[in-house]
């Protein structure tokens, strides 16, 4: 092996290093594999994933990554596959597998994103509007401009029952229900103050799936 391998090669190895042409050398063949649910009905067609539980119907598309991905087991796995890639490539096969799960406890679940009114001096007025669709914050650090939230598309908003000063954001698709909760959070930020001293907004306290 010794005898076979250049000058230049020789060169990296007395120097702890792999040859760039070794270094990133590329796995023939990944794959990765998650079970569906119970319940869960699944349809995989061209890379678009189509998922349908209690709570509705999620659809995602994979059309931009070059991987394989198919239905096994009399469609009860999910595989993805991945042929000739390197090592940061094969990140996006966990990546796709944790997507599909979140549509999974999507549709079982829900997701719920808690959000807590945060401040010192001026209460924080929110009011529900629109069904569930909007939240208009008034009164930050007293202010008078109202600011209207839309929630996106699935995702709905309530005053939380238990707790003071806390609205709760519900929806199937978790893109949506954390850009939503982000959207809230964003349109409380303090400006041309210490953020260190004015604390005042609306943060995410928690959140997760719903339980049964």
């Amino acid at each position: 092996f010794w005898l076979k391998a250049t000058s230049s090669d020789l060169t990296w190895r007395l120097h702890g290093f792999l040859p760039p042409h070794l270094a990133a050398m590329k796995t023939l063949v990944q794959e990765e594999t998650i079970k569906v649910p119970k319940g869960i009905k699944i349809s995989i067609k061209s890379k678009i994933v189509e998922v349908e539980g209690k709570h509705g119907k999620l659809t995602r598309d994979f059309k931009h990554l070059p991987i394989e991905l198919y239905l096994a087991s009399s469609g009860h796995e999910v595989r993805a596959k991945m042929y000739f890639a390197k090592s940061k490539q094969l990140s996006m096969l966990r990546s796709v597998c944790s997507h599909i799960s979140n549509l999974f406890d999507g549709v079982q679940k829900k997701f719920e994103y808690k959000m807590r009114l945060v401040y010192a001096h001026f209460p924080i007025n929110a009011t529900i509007t629109n069904g569930g669709k909007t939240v208009e914050i008034r009164n930050f650090l007293g202010e008078k401009r109202v600011r209207t939230i839309n929630m996106l598309e699935g995702v709905k908003v309530e005053k939380s029952t238990g707790t003071k000063d806390e609205i709760i954001i519900t929806g199937t698709d978790i893109d949506c229900t954390s850009r939503s909760a982000a959207l809230v959070r964003q349109s409380c930020l303090v400006k041309d103050k210490d953020i260190r001293k004015f604390l005042d907004g609306v943060y995410v306290s928690s959140h997760g799936t719903l339980e049964d």
